[in-house]
């Protein structure tokens, strides 16, 4: 039977991510969790761990962007069963991104689990990079 917290809350998930492209954080700082493990694979490469250290670089990496910015979340599929739920799928976004004269556009592959804290989904750990194409085999 679907959750139907974790199905409202992946709307929610839907709205802090417009906002991240738009230079604020805010909403992401709220559905972030504040107690390890908390782990992020961004889309440059690298790690980050640790609650307080995603958050620090979540928020850096929104301050990058301006004002005009939109995105969408395809979910290719998403579940929850007790305290535990995920979301994977492509993240297509057009930035602006401070200091660029034009919008930038970016297709990421991404998965995101999410943990149930006092009754409210938390973002434990964001995987995303960029989409390639395939690679022929030779």
């Amino acid at each position: 039977m679907p959750d139907a917290s974790f199905n409202a809350f992946i709307q929610q998930r839907r709205r802090v991510a417009a906002a991240f492209v738009n230079g604020d954080p805010t909403p992401l700082r709220d559905i972030s969790t504040q107690a390890d493990p908390a782990t992020f694979f961004g889309p440059s490469g690298g790690f980050e761990q640790g609650a307080s250290r995603v958050l620090e670089v979540n928020e850096a990496g929104s301050h990058q962007f301006q004002p005009g910015g939109t995105t969408t979340l395809e979910i290719l599929h998403s579940g929850a069963d007790g305290d535990l739920g995920y979301w994977t799928g492509f993240q297509q976004a057009s930035v602006q991104v401070e200091g660029q004269p034009k919008q930038s556009s970016m297709r990421l592959r991404v998965t995101e689990i999410f943990r149930r804290e006092n009754g409210r989904w938390k973002l434990i750990h964001r995987h995303a990079d960029p989409l390639a194409e395939r690679q022929s085999k030779h």
